[in-house]
């Protein structure tokens, strides 16, 4: 098992995780109300060159030659221009150009947009080996914050991030759900 950068040759497995993980939003990214469609989209999304779901901006737990885990993270000032080719594809399909995305993370820090674990895999640790690894990204490119977004009835996560060290800061509306923003505090000196 190892954790490596993402490459397009993930692009089935990544795009079921990303399913996964995301549910609705995954709807709303895609524009899609099939599952197959919207896994069959955000394939697309994946081996694109530029894209907050691009395979530049995931790392991957690979087992047996085939992605198990993966996380999506990137800088929250980059997070606009890493949304344009999604808004884009929206409002080309849905004919809409004053379509936009929710923004979900703050300027200043980094932010983990996804992460999802293969069900055959969950609770072996993947999880947290794929949130040190972001965290430590992080770390290396000086940021001191942290932050992800948790369905505020998701208790079990929310817990997770907790025992983590991530707190609440804020609630946002992710395509129309509330969301708990948590934030957590990172140093330069802690990278391993």
């Amino acid at each position: 098992m190892m954790l490596r950068p993402a490459t397009k040759e993930d692009a089935p497995n990544a795009s079921r995780l990303l399913y996964d993980a995301l549910h609705d939003i995954a709807h709303q990214l895609t524009g899609q109300t099939s599952e197959l469609d919207a896994i069959d989209v955000l394939g697309q999304f994946f081996i694109q060159e530029e894209g907050r779901l691009s395979y530049h901006q995931i790392i991957v737990k690979e087992l047996d030659g085939e992605a198990v885990g993966i996380a999506v993270s990137y800088a929250g000032s980059d997070a606009k221009r890493l949304d344009h080719p999604i808004v884009q594809y929206l409002r080309n399909l849905k004919n809409d150009p004053s379509i936009e995305l929710d923004q979900e993370a703050d300027e200043d820090e980094y932010y983990i947009d996804t992460l999802s674990v293969s069900p055959m895999y969950e609770r072996q640790g993947i999880g947290t080996e794929l949130m040190q690894a972001v965290e430590n990204e992080a770390r290396r490119l000086h940021f001191t914050r942290i932050a992800l977004a948790v369905l505020e009835d998701n208790i079990g996560a929310c817990a997770l991030y907790q025992r983590s060290g991530y707190k609440v800061n804020k609630d946002i509306v992710i395509n129309g759900r509330i969301y708990h923003h948590m934030v957590k505090r990172i140093s330069h000196e802690e990278l391993d």
